[in-house]
């Protein structure tokens, strides 16, 4: 969670206003950002809401500091004198709440002579405003001592933060320095628990009857009381009188453990704010503000000082002992749990309501419909009806979903009913095909939802065929088709998501592109083609899904500081989502493609292989797409055509790698480099898939890796994945891929292999241009298998495998051509505009996209030959 987002969440509601102003403060600095990196001549961009008249040219880090530095001392002044405040008013409460315990130890139960008198004056009154003093009162008291033990109750002076308080870290408490922390609660206590059974006087609207009983139990009380005031203290007796008594005096000591445990958190979330607010300076402006100002003005100021963390810790203490005397019979471990447990119900249910409010509120659209889930999801999208039809009971509007998902049925049930290939169970299986297809490239549901009801068709239908060509009882095709899904493959792209969630956890993956980046200067040519490097090889590593986001994460310092309009920043966002898609083909785990093509292949490729051809041809189509944006962009221009831009320089990250960070690194190049070796142990470890379990249990059994984590892998892609290979198996199994072989076969019958690549490269950059590239190849690469299988001059099966599975992933000419594309599409600058439009993708990303196959076609084919595919 930010800390803006857990500042908001801490806070107690009432005192937000005096709390350090995070995010004002925070885009101050990235005002100094802009000025800092702006041309020498000024202006005032109206439209972006900037406002940097006061600050001419650029300015230098010491001229910064000049002008951020008053800005915290006035924070600090104000958190100062509202800390003073607080704690003037809640010490005042403490001492008083000590005089009237020390006045009731005097009266003892005496004060029980007085209990009838005051029970039904205030009959009315609401339960809330009982304070010690009020109801019980003392003869041998001075009135002077009356009077205050009747104002001074806590609910009822300004410092009332039992009503006030709307949240509070638990940090708080869990820091409260006693002995006891960690002991057990014991048995309840009937004084601590018991509701006060005489506390409130009869209502005159009763009937006869029943105040007489009231009266009676009254009586009955006060006789208990009277007879034992000799044996028994208030704090120990069972009287009526003395529950009551220890019933508001224990109100009255929680209320004001919940206010002091508000104001401690309320100093620790300042720090933190003073601390964070700092660092975010000194990393956006290159500055070494923090240290200084921390140490020599912060920690100096009156509520950080040793001291006054001390008071409120004896302040919090005294309360402990104060609870343990009045309710828990002198047990301090019994009244530390009991306060800090009525601090977390408070906590529990005053964020539990914070929550349900948001939610409300994104469920009624308050929060506005534009607001983005992970790059792609747009919340509160109610998709518009292509028609409404008008029923008896009312209409029906159908949605493009629904009609495709219509559609679908009816092609799937017209297939059953004629006959396509002469094979029952092949025309079974087409018809299974042709509704998976058209489920998928609709997205009427999602798309691994279709992927689970592939192999539930295949048993329903029986298409699966033994190896002696006769059809699987349904036992026997179940256990089959089960089998087959969860293969090697399967276990490789699990291992996939532990090492990509491990390098993010860690942070590894930030740090060492931060430090990449910071090499590449500020000519912006340079920062473009350095971030599609980047791009592309975190593809390979936290696949095409995860490093766009990270990439585009990084360049907001660097799309802050430009001048408005410029071509550099919708430049730079493609660059990187077309450089993630070409990442996607870079290595064997960059993709679901990519193990799918594996999967296929007879003798599988091992990692070596498979870098000598997608490296070469990675860099080569980077090369070629950066000098087609170059050309198409020109991002060096600066708006006002006067001159060439220049970037802001990324820093590296200083921090030193830990222990922590030092075993993820080793795991994960262990676990490359022996699947890069994969076939030379083939004896020892079977499959890359067994490899794949080394960083699973790595992680996870050292707890770099939590199972929050393992919740959180992609397991839609690994079940669309098992759909895949599951409907891969059945076309094999019902005949239907031998029937389509032959088919392929008279058509490319005569024509050479070269010729077959250019022509299968076009299909399949076709498809997977409008559909996803996993399902393209999940279509395609078994019909590639084939059609290898049968070339002339021996089998080419793996070489035409490699091709589409590389294929797939250069279809970028459309927005929703995968989720680096979809996510570019996304980004907005700071009004709310769209960097990139539909002309953006057309203009570049078809261009791209071609330029890619081509590659792919050409140095690729080359590349593999020459490894003997």
């Amino acid at each position: 969670m930010k800390f803006s987002s857990a500042l908001k969440f801490n806070a107690v509601a009432e005192w937000w206003d005096e709390y350090i102003a995070y995010d004002a403060l925070k885009q101050y600095i990235y005002q100094l950002e802009k000025q800092q990196h702006k041309p020498t001549r000024t202006s005032n961009d109206l439209e972006a809401n900037e406002h940097t008249s006061l600050m001419d040219g650029n300015i230098t880090t010491s001229a910064a500091d000049a002008l951020f530095v008053p800005l915290l001392d006035k924070e600090l002044m104000k958190v100062t004198l509202f800390y003073q405040h607080q704690e003037k008013e809640l010490f005042d409460e403490l001492g008083a709440l000590e005089e009237l315990i020390d006045e009731q130890d005097s009266a003892g139960l005496r004060g029980a002579e007085h209990y009838m008198d005051y029970g039904e004056d205030d009959e009315d009154e609401d339960e809330d405003d009982e304070h010690p003093g009020e109801h019980v009162r003392f003869d041998n008291v001075p009135a002077r001592r009356t009077r205050k033990s009747s104002s001074a109750g806590y609910s009822r002076r300004s410092t009332s933060a039992s009503r006030r308080m709307h949240r509070w870290s638990i940090s708080s408490t869990e820091s409260v320095p006693r002995d006891t922390e960690n002991s057990t609660i014991p048995p309840n206590h009937n004084t601590a628990s018991r509701a006060p059974s005489g506390s409130r006087g009869t209502n005159p609207s009763q009937s006869p009857i029943r105040r007489m009983r009231f009266l009676a139990h009254k009586l009955r009380g006060m006789r208990d009381s009277v007879a034992s005031v000799e044996d028994e203290s208030v704090w120990a007796s069972e009287s009526n009188y003395a529950r009551d008594v220890r019933f508001l005096f224990k109100r009255r000591i929680t209320n004001l453990f919940v206010a002091f445990s508000s104001l401690k958190s309320y100093l620790e979330l300042n720090y933190s704010g003073f601390r964070k607010i700092l660092k975010k300076y000194d990393k956006v402006l290159d500055s070494d503000l923090q240290g200084r100002y921390m140490h020599d003005v912060v920690e100096d100021a009156v509520p950080f000082t040793r001291a006054s963390k001390d008071r409120l810790n004896g302040a919090i203490n005294q309360l402990i002992g104060l609870y343990a005397k009045c309710v828990t019979s002198g047990d301090s471990s019994a009244a530390l749990q009991e306060l800090k447990l009525h601090l977390r119900e408070n906590i529990a249910w005053e964020r539990n309501t914070v929550w349900r409010q948001m939610i409300g509120q994104e469920r009624r659209g308050a929060l506005g419909t534009d607001a983005t889930i992970a790059g792609a999801m747009v919340v509160g999208y109610e998709e518009k009806g292509l028609v409404n039809i008008r029923m008896p009971l009312g209409s029906i509007k159908l949605t493009t979903k629904q009609f495709y998902l219509f559609l679908a049925v009816a092609i799937f049930v017209t297939l059953l009913n004629i006959k396509v290939v002469d094979n029952a169970e092949a025309n079974k299986c087409f018809a299974i095909l042709v509704f998976s297809t058209v489920l998928w490239a609709s997205e009427a549901i999602p798309l691994f939802v279709t992927s689970t009801f592939v192999p539930f068709l295949l048993v329903l239908f029986k298409v699966i065929k033994a190896g002696d060509g006769t059809v699987m009882t349904a036992p026997e095709a179940t256990k089959w088709i089960f089998s087959v899904m969860f293969s090697p493959t399967i276990m490789l792209l699990v291992g996939g998501f532990t090492i990509s969630s491990a390098l993010s956890k860690t942070n590894i993956d930030r740090i060492l592109i931060t430090r990449l980046l910071s090499l590449a200067g500020s000519d912006p040519n340079t920062v473009i083609l350095a971030f599609m490097g980047v791009s592309c090889f975190a593809s390979m590593w936290i696949s095409n899904v995860a490093a766009p986001t990270l990439c585009f994460t990084l360049i907001r310092p660097i799309l802050r500081t430009l001048p408005v309009h410029s071509s550099f920043a919708p430049c730079l966002i493609m660059a990187i989502a077309l450089a993630a898609n070409i990442g996607g083909q870079s290595s064997p785990i960059s993709s679901p493609q990519n193990l799918i093509a594996l999967q296929a292949m007879d003798h599988k490729l091992d990692w070596a292989s498979w870098f000598t051809v997608s490296l070469p041809v990675s860099v080569v189509s980077i090369l070629v797409i950066w000098l087609l944006l170059i050309v198409s962009y020109r991002p060096c221009r600066s708006p006002d055509g006067e001159g060439d831009i220049e970037i802001k320089p990324i820093r590296p990250n200083r921090e030193p790698f830990t222990l922590k960070q030092y075993l993820v690194i080793f795991v994960c190049l262990a676990t490359i480099v022996l699947w890069c070796v994969e076939h030379e142990i083939e004896s020892l470890v079977g499959d890359m898939g067994i490899i794949a379990i080394i960083p699973i249990v790595a992680f996870f059994a050292t707890g770099v890796l939590k199972k929050d984590d393992f919740e959180q892998f992609a397991w839609t892609i690994v079940f669309l994945a098992m759909g895949g290979i599951a409907l891969g198996k059945g076309v094999a199994s019902s005949g239907l891929l031998s029937t389509a072989d032959e088919g392929l076969y008279r058509v490319l019958d005569g024509k050479q292999l070269y010729t077959i690549v250019l022509i299968l490269s076009a299909v399949v950059l076709v498809i997977s241009t409008f559909i996803s590239h996993t399902i393209a190849s999940v279509l395609l690469v078994p019909i590639a298998k084939e059609v290898g299988k049968n070339i002339p001059g021996g089998d080419r099966s793996n070489l035409l495998i490699f091709v589409t599975a590389l294929v797939c992933s250069t279809g970028m000419g459309m927005p929703v051509s995968g989720f680096p594309n979809q996510t570019a599409a996304t980004q907005e600058d700071d009004l709310g505009r769209l960097y990139l439009s539909n002309i953006d993708f057309l203009k570049n990303g078809v261009p791209a996209s071609i330029i890619a196959t081509l590659v792919v076609a050409t140095v690729g084919f080359v590349l593999m030959m020459t490894i003997g595919l």
